[in-house]
């Protein structure tokens, strides 16, 4: 089974939770599941033979939390071409701001620029729709593995 980084990025702490239920997730699903924090993030390139999570939450108008902002800043400045790559994105928002789930948008915008390509849809999950976004996260895990085991079959 392949690797699994999963990197988040939170302003209140509910991307982190959501991060380690999906980081729960994926090691019960066999597959070697590293759970990476803002402050593990300094140097991290994400490996291209490694499959790449990304959960995120937004803030401001629609910006990427300080907490991840300095790891997304280092990867648009070097812009390490990544075409092996395969990322998701979990994005936390509230679609009664105008600019819902922003920072999963910024974020995926970069893969994409990396030259890395999305496994899965971005899944958008609303607090005005859902109180526990781990929850709905934990429903999209099977969706995520139904994609990663078709790399493995290819």
């Amino acid at each position: 089974m392949q690797t699994v980084n999963i990197v988040y990025g939170t302003v209140y702490g509910a991307a982190q939770f959501t991060a380690e239920t999906i980081n729960t997730a994926i090691a019960d699903l066999g597959y070697t599941a590293r759970l990476l924090h803002p402050v593990d993030l300094a140097s991290f390139t994400p490996p291209q033979d490694e499959l790449l999570i990304i959960v995120s939450s937004t803030t401001g108008q629609g910006d990427v939390p300080d907490d991840i902002l300095p790891w997304f800043s280092q990867l648009q400045s070097q812009a390490p071409y990544s075409p092996k790559l395969r990322f998701s994105i979990v994005g936390l928002g509230d679609s009664s701001y105008e600019n819902f789930c922003g920072a999963a948008d910024q974020l995926e915008e970069l893969f994409i620029e990396l030259g890395a390509q999305a496994l899965t849809e971005t899944l958008k999950i609303d607090a005005c729709e859902t109180m526990e976004p781990e929850q709905e996260a934990s429903q999209w895990i099977s969706v995520w593995h139904g994609a990663a085991q078709s790399l493995d079959a290819a």
